[in-house]
């Protein structure tokens, strides 16, 4: 007896799915992720890690599988064992007291982000209060303003922080970026601290790295045409946040940030006809993958991948992992 086809659910709405290019892991969490990969198999468990690697809670949950143990301080490490520190950077203040207990330590901080610490110290060094655009709390701008003495950097926030700044006496000014801003947001800002002091001097080149500013244009071009865009990444993700404000300026009726697939109130597709998706630059395929097959389940989905840039950058390991 032949066997009974499958039931087609005819009634299944039709669903235009377009996925960003790029998206997902950039080249800055692709090595912290295999600097702790490597420590594990170099030395075993457990390899400690100081603060999330990157901001994705399925990449820290693998990790912590196979033996890493994430911690908030040094003083939470023992001496005898590795401690691999974030791509977020760290301030100055770690390291050294790392090397005072004699452990050993492999720094994954991003070298786009060890980029900003050098100009910082360059602009310092030169004389220049140093004014950073960024988030208050975020590892990132804790470890660039931990680069230098206390009073030497200003944090801007926003457009009302630059237009009430207080310039120290005689000072001459500089600024830097938190690398994973808004380019929108982070250009308003710069434009009214221009205008109060046209001197300003520009940084060699844009802090605000590539893998963010080319996420947040591929979204512009998925906002610009979705009804609805999903961003694959955790909430303390300041990349992915900004993926979801970048999305809703571009004109996307909605855009909402989920951790995988799991995360989604399918109640959001009401009246979709057109769903973009794209991923923070901590978060993996796959995830995006799971959601891209949780849509295909629920709606006679036609996925296609925008033809947008496709990176190259790769960035060295330590060399007492790879010797």
């Amino acid at each position: 007896m032949p066997p009974t086809p499958a039931v087609v659910d005819d009634t299944r709405r039709p669903m235009t799915v377009r996925l960003a290019a790029p998206r997902g892991f950039c080249a800055g969490v692709d090595r912290a992720i295999q600097i702790v990969e490597r420590a594990l198999e170099k030395y075993g468990a457990p390899v400690y890690v100081r603060h999330e690697i990157v901001h994705n809670k399925h990449v820290v949950d693998r990790l912590k599988a196979m033996g890493a143990v994430f911690v908030k301080e040094l003083d939470d490490c023992p001496d005898d064992r590795p401690v691999v520190f974030s791509a977020h950077g760290v301030p100055k203040s770690v390291p050294a007291t790392a090397r005072s207990r004699e452990m050993l330590f492999l720094d994954a901080t991003c070298p786009l982000v060890s980029k900003v610490h050098v100009e910082a110290e360059r602009h310092h060094a030169a004389g220049r209060h140093i004014l950073l655009i960024g988030h208050a709390g975020h590892p990132e701008v804790i470890g660039t303003m931990g680069q230098l003495p206390p009073g030497a950097i200003t944090l801007i926030e926003t457009v009302g922080d630059a237009e009430t700044f207080v310039r120290p006496v005689h000072a001459p000014l500089a600024y830097a970026t938190q690398t994973t801003l808004s380019v929108d947001d982070t250009a308003e800002i710069l434009a009214a601290l221009k205008r109060r002091f046209p001197e300003l001097p520009d940084p060699h080149k844009e802090d605000i790295c590539y893998a963010t500013t080319n996420r947040q244009e591929a979204v512009k071009r998925l906002g610009a045409v979705s009804d609805l865009v999903l961003v694959v990444g955790s909430k303390n993700s300041s990349n992915s946040v900004r993926l979801v404000e970048v999305a809703q300026r571009a004109g996307a009726v909605a855009a909402h940030l989920v951790d995988d697939a799991a995360q989604i109130d399918w109640a959001w597709f009401e009246g979709v006809r057109s769903l973009g998706v794209t991923a923070g630059a901590s978060a993996p395929e796959s995830l995006v993958q799971g959601v891209i097959d949780a849509v295909c389940a629920r709606f006679d989905a036609e996925v296609s991948e925008d033809d947008g840039l496709r990176e190259t950058v790769t960035f060295k390991l330590p060399r007492v992992l790879t010797a």
